[in-house]
């Protein structure tokens, strides 16, 4: 092996590892902990860049921030500089953590980087995010206890409507396997720079679901979750379009097709699983571009489901959608209330920018007399709102 060589990998080496204390560069890269979770729930964070000017900790548990998306300003996760010291090691310590699962990542530099010694990420669109937990609490209901687990399967459907065969997730009880019984279903969709895996990583369903039906909080179910970007055959890595940079939204994203062929879904569900019929044993339930989704599936469709699940829903169609399904919204939502269901569920964050869409979504259901449950929360448009709004809105089903 020649110097430069060595040199070379040394290097490497040592930049995938920040340390355990300040003043010193550990040899072994298993000695490395970062993040490292301090019995108080403080949490410590390291990364090593000795010719870095800057390194900034983005994260959820920080004070929220203002930042530029493509929906306007919005509050986004906060920032904190990293001290360095003499060896290059640039180190946070924060407070006290609440029980949750947190995501974070580093700018170095102005450069968006994961923690090299993290091998826990979950991806969403074209972004990767670490992510921890700190347990005793909320976040519980997002661990592997040890308690009956279910399944979680990806199955492959027709579906007619569009034309192809099509990708989605499967939740299926602790015990399905090895019984007769029949099963609620719970269809469960994702938002925009998501697909058919989003809701097991980010929204870490199946362990939701787990921990609520081994304690006895919420009904055995299967949950179904589907890719929700109608273009395509599977998420981005799974389908035909192999290994693609993701876009936030595919072609023909909210454009009435997807809903249109939702039916397509249930069809194949009830053909292959032992489900029990009819539409009071039937959920749907969606974040964002999902909650969007679910209100005008379960309008177009008025007398398909009982229960009802808006996330942080958008609301309204584009100006440029003109499909079919986006038509006689009012005398739908009549049809529906006329119908009949068992519950209707709109949750949405305080500094969520669809707040007043949604605002203005619920004047429109107290105008038609339509009966809804409302829960209002903090912060904005966040998996940590939509899991809280899973594990709230599961145990009210069936």
């Amino acid at each position: 092996m020649t110097r430069k060589l060595l040199t070379l990998l040394c290097l490497t080496l040592s930049l995938s590892q920040p340390t355990l204390k300040a003043q010193e560069v550990p040899a072994e890269p298993e000695s490395i902990i970062s993040p490292n979770i301090h019995e108080n729930h403080s949490v410590t964070f390291t990364f090593f860049a000795p010719q870095a000017d800057t390194v900034k900790l983005v994260s959820d548990l920080l004070p929220p921030e203002k930042i530029m998306t493509r929906f306007g300003i919005q509050d986004g996760p906060g920032s904190v500089l990293l001290q360095k010291d003499q060896n290059g090691l640039w180190t946070y310590t924060s407070d006290p953590l609440e029980s949750e699962l947190y995501s974070f990542w580093y700018l170095v530099d102005g450069i968006r980087v994961p923690d090299p010694n993290s091998p826990y990420v979950f991806r969403n669109g074209s972004t990767v995010t670490n992510v921890f937990t700190i347990g005793g609490g909320q976040a519980d209901l997002y661990e592997d206890k040890n308690i009956a687990h279910g399944t979680v399967s990806r199955v492959w459907y027709d579906s007619p409507t569009v034309g192809i065969d099509r990708r989605l997730s499967v939740y299926l009880p602790a015990g399905y396997e090895d019984s007769r019984e029949e099963y609620p279903v719970l269809y469960l969709l994702h938002g925009a720079g998501g697909d058919e895996e989003s809701w097991l990583a980010h929204g870490r369903a199946a362990q939701i679901m787990d921990n609520l039906i081994a304690s006895g909080k919420s009904k055995p179910m299967i949950v179904v979750m589907p890719n929700g970007n109608v273009s395509q055959d599977g998420g981005y890595g799974y389908g035909s379009y192999g290994f693609q940079k993701p876009v936030f939204l595919p072609p023909h994203s909210m454009n009435g097709e997807f809903e249109a062929s939702f039916i397509d879904i249930v069809n194949f569900v009830e053909d292959r699983f032992r489900i029990k019929s009819g539409k009071e044993n039937r959920a749907i339930a969606g974040l964002s571009m999902g909650g969007f989704h679910t209100m005008h599936i379960s309008r177009y469709y008025p007398n398909t489901f009982d229960y009802v699940g808006l996330f942080s829903a958008a609301i309204l169609p584009r100006e440029d959608a003109t499909g079919k399904v986006y038509s006689d919204i009012d005398k739908n939502l009549k049809v529906q209330k006329d119908n009949g269901l068992k519950l209707y569920w709109i949750g949405i964050g305080k500094k969520d920018f669809l707040y007043e869409a949604n605002t203005a979504y619920r004047k429109k259901l107290d105008d038609l007399n339509f009966p809804y449950e409302y829960r209002e929360s903090g912060e904005g448009h966040i998996w940590k709102n939509w899991r809280i709004y899973l594990s709230e809105f599961a145990p009210k089903l069936f």
